[in-house]
């Protein structure tokens, strides 16, 4: 329940008396650009993700708003949308929180790009970046008005207040000036909106789900890892210059191909080029071996219960699979021979 404390299933069983007062309250709002103070407070709940209970650090804050406010929202929603689509505004790369798309269309498309280079005979070097923590809402407002949304939604970011409630317990109302909080209907839409001039002058390959980012480049040559190296700078500078930290603690660096040099790239990947050979899949290459011939070996693992994890058990039926399949020239190729091979399995 929101701060109104309206709750949703009064709402619900009251839709045909509501309908019409909401309705002239939307259209005033967005005629006027005000937006009522309810509905810009937000109860903060915090969810356990991961880690010491007692470092806040690991809890995510979900926002609880008012009804009426998200009603709003979600009638916005499918504008918002439609005016990103018309100015192109989300580029191909941005997978989430975008129609048609999702993590599963991020990983098989960035999956794609990287064996149509490695199937080329050439190395590659996959670096995960996990950001962001804070979003600065001046910045998005400026991005926002730049790509011709008006004053509403500038509106209603100015002046939000939140507060954390645990149980019965609740803390003094805060000012928020940054960030997307988790729970607002057009939270994503605005996140999208910020991150989407991320890609300006990236050379390599770029693929982003939400916050998580994925670069990617040929490496086979001194060339290649100089290039991995600038747009590693240019996404440092992007961060920089929108009051942002890539995460290094999370950011992996995975050596891909026969023969990779295995560079190291500095500032964003010292904590991860430590990390960058300890991969759960070992590639054992034999022309003796039935299948295919890019088989891959489980790694050891000192506790029993790694051993059912998913990228144990996979190694089995992959290696199962016959070399027509692995060896497929594109992603939807190799789609449907993976199912005709698994259908032969089964």
């Amino acid at each position: 329940m929101g701060p109104d404390e309206m709750h949703l299933w009064v709402l619900r069983e009251l839709a045909d008396e509501v309908a019409r007062p909401f309705a002239i309250i939307f259209e005033k709002s967005w005629q006027s650009g005000e937006v009522p103070t309810y509905w810009k407070r937000g109860n903060i709940t915090p969810i356990f993700k991961k880690g010491k209970k007692e470092d806040p650090g690991n809890y995510r804050p979900v926002s609880l708003t008012s009804v009426p406010s998200k009603i709003m929202e979600q009638t916005l929603l499918e504008t918002v949308l439609r005016h990103m689509e018309n100015r192109e505004v989300i580029g191909d790369s941005q997978h989430g929180f975008t129609n048609g798309k999702s993590c599963l269309t991020n990983l098989m498309a960035f999956y794609d790009g990287v064996t149509a280079l490695v199937g080329k005979g050439r190395a590659t070097d996959l670096d995960f970046c996990k950001a962001f923590g804070t979003v600065l809402h001046d910045i998005v407002v400026s991005k926002l008005e730049r790509h011709g949304f008006d004053g509403w939604i500038r509106n209603w970011l100015a002046g939000r207040t939140h507060r954390v409630v645990v149980n019965s317990s609740m803390s003094k109302w805060r000012t928020v000036t940054s960030g997307v909080p988790q729970g607002l209907v057009l939270g994503p839409a605005l996140f999208n909106v910020f991150v989407g001039n991320m890609d300006s002058g990236i050379d390599c390959i770029l693929s982003k789900f939400a916050n998580d980012t994925k670069l990617c480049g040929v490496v086979n040559t001194l060339v290649g890892r100089d290039a991995i190296q600038r747009d590693l700078d240019r996404l440092e500078r992007w961060a920089h210059a929108n009051h942002m930290k890539f995460n290094k603690a999370k950011c992996k660096v995975l050596h891909v191909g026969r023969g990779n040099p295995k560079h190291n790239y500095i500032q964003q990947c010292v904590l991860a080029a430590q990390k960058a050979n300890r991969v759960l899949f070992i590639r054992e290459c034999s022309d003796r071996t039935r299948g295919n011939d890019f088989k891959l070996k489980m790694g050891r693992f000192r506790l029993h219960i790694r051993k059912k994890f998913f990228t144990a058990w996979v190694v089995r039926h992959w290696n199962r699979l016959p070399r027509e399949a692995v060896e497929a020239p594109s992603l939807e190729v190799f789609k449907t021979r993976l199912d005709e091979a698994l259908g032969n399995l089964v």
